[in-house]
């Protein structure tokens, strides 16, 4: 992801004029990087390495999609629809 996509990100997610990392911000880059990496492994299936790195993006933002359905159960469910993610059971 380069800088310009990642600006468009946050520019959209955020919840604040300097906010970067709230946990919405957080989602949704991890979401960017996890569907990259998807991408790349339906080419490189041998990749082991790239795929330890995505399911350890893809339980990071599992944690924060459950912090935030605790928090804010309306943000959740936004950003689980914007995003075109599942829910968290």
């Amino acid at each position: 992801m380069d800088k310009t996509r990642k600006s468009e990100i946050i520019a959209q997610y955020k919840q604040g004029e300097k906010d970067t990392g709230s946990v919405q911000v957080q989602v949704a880059i991890l979401t960017e990087r996890i569907n990259e990496l998807t991408e790349h492994l339906k080419s490189n299936n041998n990749d082991n390495h790239s795929r330890r790195g995505l399911l350890k993006m893809v339980g990071k933002r599992r944690g924060l999609l459950l912090y935030l359905k605790d928090r804010d159960i309306e943000a959740y469910r936004k950003l689980v629809k914007d995003l075109g993610i599942r829910e968290i059971k």
